[in-house]
């Protein structure tokens, strides 16, 4: 996979999945090429913003142990990828759509870049900037994980893509506010 495919793969079934597809990369090649070095985008960013600034975005967040939310962040973020990978392939089953177990990981550790990238937007210290720029990472991640699906499902049925979308979206936005709300605590 080449990240420049990336931006084509949230709008097509085709360009790129097919390309994943057809050379199965390996999940631990995926995992410690692609996805660990961005997923340490977040929790770092998260540091050093909060440490640094965290106080332009919300008054009193300076002051917070952003060592320990950064690591809790990371931790929580792999826990997440295992699940959405759970999910996906279970969920898939369940609209009677076969997705390999590595297929579901695959997509699992893909759809999510774009909300690791947007992390980035911290170096912005503007809550109304960040969260234009989370809300559009979302968005393209919602693109990856439907035509994802849709192209290792080997399905055209939106009904079917749609459900899983809608569901591993859903279990995600739980646990990314449960983290929110983690970190608010602290």
């Amino acid at each position: 996979m080449s990240f420049m495919s990336l931006p084509k793969m949230i709008f097509s079934s085709d360009v790129g999945w097919l390309e994943l597809e057809q050379g199965q990369p390996a999940l631990a090649r995926l995992l410690a090429y692609v996805v660990l070095p961005i997923a340490l985008l977040p929790p770092l960013m998260l540091y050093l913003t909060g440490a640094s600034h965290g106080d332009a975005f919300v008054a009193g967040f300076g002051g917070k142990p952003w060592g320990l939310i950064a690591i809790v962040f990371f931790v929580a973020e792999m826990i997440g990828l295992l699940l959405m990978g759970w999910l996906i392939s279970r969920v898939a089953a369940a609209h009677r759509l076969r997705v390999s177990r590595h297929d579901a990981y695959m997509i699992a550790g893909i759809a999510p870049i774009p909300l690791w990238l947007s992390s980035l937007g911290l170096m912005v210290p503007n809550l109304g900037f960040n969260a234009a720029v989370s809300l559009a990472a979302l968005a393209a991640t919602c693109g990856l994980l439907y035509h994802g699906v849709s192209a290792l499902a080997h399905t055209r049925e939106e009904v079917s893509a749609v459900g899983i979308t809608q569901t591993v979206m859903g279990a995600g936005l739980v646990i990314w506010v449960l983290l929110l709300g983690l970190i608010v605590a602290l």
